[in-house]
């Protein structure tokens, strides 16, 4: 239990004068009392009344004599004082219960009787003391940048919010120097302040603490893709895009410039990917690699008395029936000269008519034919040679064994272009018996190297 008693004191000094019967009464009181000219004594000053805010921090200010108590609002106060101080009301204060003794001394105020108030006083219309409100009369002299506070038979100058007393003057306070009000930057304006936020940051309702913006929320600033962090954002493109220098947008990445690789023919850039093309003659397979489209099976235009021949980017369209006088058709694409033709003597005994196809540029040295005997007779000798078609030297023949022979590309060859090459085998026996069987080989050198 917290008590505090002040006891309230005055001095009478009394003067008798010899020409007059006449009483001075000289009055003092301590700290906590003021005089009261009406009853003739000490009474106690409600602190909790004239003090601007006595109290801090969510407390309740409790008058008692001589001074006031600052205590939870959630306290109970039991006071027991007499009926001049209870009448320096406390009423409306939360669990604060009087209990006031009568005064037996009391007597009523005579209306008639002429009465001396103290300073700052002055008599009412009901014959009693009332305080005079230098505030409201003007009659106080506080500075034009002061506050005046009316205090029992008194005044006082104060400074308004903001401010601080320094010498005469009122001073402004920094608030920015205590301790921090703002979660990030203070601004001091005279008599207050106010907060900022850093970029990316907004004050919340209670204007003191910043919260983050969510920029892909608010406005969305990205070209494509928003990610919020903690007070900024990132810009992030879709797949085939990239970020711009400025960060936001975003522009198409030209995967065709970036790579030579990742077509097999022709790369075209598109907004966002891009795509592989082929050249007339071939298809796109797994989206980068170029085929060849077999046109004898899709598109075959060639006439009935011929025969469709596919080739690497085309086709072409060759005879049913190949032979030339004095030599016919024997079997397919085999021709044989008969031997009762007196001209036949002199000629290879059969012609057989072969058709390939190989790439453009192709590596070099590489076997790219076989030719071998179909027919083997006893005590012979097969010797092989290139006839005709090899005026440049692209092609060697080389025997693999004694009844076949490899054909060898030595130079490399471009096309579109086509090459027929006679390839020979000549046989001869003990008997000098001798006969010739030639191969006519039409190469085709398609227009790529796919």
């Amino acid at each position: 239990m917290l008590t505090a008693m002040f006891l309230a004191a005055f001095i009478l000094i009394t003067v008798h004068s010899q020409e007059t019967e006449e009483t001075i009464t000289y009055t003092q009181c301590t700290d906590g009392y003021e005089w009261d000219p009406v009853r003739q004594r000490c009474k106690d000053i409600d602190e909790c009344e004239i003090v601007p805010d006595a109290c801090k921090g969510g407390m309740k200010c409790v008058n008692h004599y001589g001074g006031y108590l600052c205590l939870p609002r959630t306290a109970q106060i039991i006071v027991n004082e007499r009926e001049e101080a209870a009448a320096e009301s406390t009423s409306g204060r939360n669990n604060v219960i009087r209990r006031t003794p009568a005064d037996p001394q009391r007597t009523p105020p005579n209306p008639t009787h002429q009465i001396q108030c103290a300073a700052g006083y002055e008599q009412s219309d009901h014959n009693v003391c009332q305080d005079i409100d230098e505030c409201a009369t003007g009659t106080h002299n506080c500075r034009a940048d002061q506050v005046c506070v009316n205090l029992r038979g008194s005044f006082s100058c104060q400074c308004p919010p903001g401010y601080q007393k320094r010498g005469d003057q009122c001073v402004d306070i920094d608030e920015c120097t205590l301790p921090p009000y703002c979660h990030h930057r203070c601004v001091n304006t005279p008599g207050s302040y106010y907060c900022q936020c850093n970029a990316g940051f907004q004050l919340a309702s209670n204007n003191h603490t910043c919260v983050d913006i969510n920029e892909c929320d608010a406005n969305n600033p990205c070209a494509q893709q928003c990610y919020n962090i903690l007070g900024s954002f990132i810009c992030q493109c879709n797949p085939g895009f990239e970020l711009s220098s400025d960060r936001i947008n975003c522009e198409d990445t030209d995967e065709c410039r970036t790579s030579s690789y990742l077509c097999q023919y022709q790369c075209v850039n598109e907004p966002g990917k891009f795509s592989c093309v082929c050249p007339e003659g071939y298809q796109v397979v797994g989206g980068r690699t170029c085929q060849d489209i077999n046109e004898c099976e899709t598109t075959n235009e060639c006439r009935e008395d011929e025969i469709c021949w596919n080739y690497h980017g085309g086709f072409r369209c060759y005879p049913r029936n190949p032979c030339q006088e004095p030599y016919v058709l024997t079997s397919e694409n085999r021709c044989v000269c008969p031997v009762s033709n007196a001209i036949c003597r002199e000629l290879p005994y059969s012609v057989v008519y072969k058709y390939m196809s190989i790439r453009s540029d192709r590596t070099v040295p590489s076997d790219i034919f076989q030719i071998q005997a179909t027919t083997i007779y006893p005590n012979t000798i097969n010797t092989f040679r290139i006839k005709s078609g090899n005026e440049n030297g692209e092609f060697y023949l080389r025997q693999t064994s004694a009844v076949s022979a490899m054909l060898v590309l030595v130079k490399s060859l471009s096309g579109p272009r086509e090459h027929i090459v006679d390839l020979e085998m000549l046989t001869v026996n003990s008997l000098n018996y001798r006969t010739s069987s030639v191969l006519r080989l039409t190469i085709i050198v398609g227009p790529y190297a796919f």
